[in-house]
């Protein structure tokens, strides 16, 4: 049972849990600001490293094993693939930039992109993972040299001391090249 403290008592108890409170303050860690993060898939295009905003990015798959070619398109449309129950059209992105074909070994990957009607898998030689970028590392960029490739970059980001091009998906998607498969 707890006997009845003064007024006064009350006080004092109060004035001492201050006291200690005050002298522990300088032992809890300082705040910090929020820092905000852009999400990206870092991925191999013609042996530079890129990075395709998270939200346009779907999902990432390995080669499919059955992969059909369709007559009449473009040697950069590898064919279409059914993934669970729907045809993907696969198309070798690094073909279509006028590069050389990638090999398609256990390293390869498929982005898969779905924007506005456009649904398709991007082959890429290689996924290198997800990443979190501080914005305060974001700048402008303009790939050197020209190209269709110059369209689908404006940003950039600073990575283990190199620059990682933002590379658009949906830009890629909306372009009339990209949708004009058929010779």
């Amino acid at each position: 049972m707890m006997s009845a403290r003064t007024p006064h008592e009350l006080v004092q108890l109060l004035s001492d849990i201050e006291q200690r409170s005050i002298a522990r303050l300088s032992t809890l860690p300082e705040f910090e600001e929020a820092h905000q993060y852009w999400e990206g898939v870092i991925f191999l295009l013609n042996e530079m490293r890129v990075v395709a905003p998270l939200n346009e990015v779907s999902e990432i798959l390995h080669f499919p094993a059955d992969v059909t070619r369709v007559p009449g398109t473009h040697s950069w449309v590898k064919g279409v693939a059914n993934v669970r129950g729907s045809l993907l059209p696969i198309i070798d992105l690094q073909l279509f930039f006028g590069g050389e074909p990638v090999m398609t070994d256990r390293r390869c990957r498929v982005l898969v992109v779905k924007h506005q009607g456009v649904f398709s898998g991007l082959l890429v030689k290689e996924v290198m993972g997800m990443r979190h970028f501080s914005q305060e590392t974001q700048m402008d960029y303009s790939p050197s040299g020209g190209g269709l490739y110059k369209r689908f970059v404006k940003t950039a980001f600073e990575y283990d001391g190199d620059i990682c091009p933002v590379f658009s998906m949906f830009a890629l998607a909306d372009s009339t090249e990209f949708q004009m498969a058929a010779l």
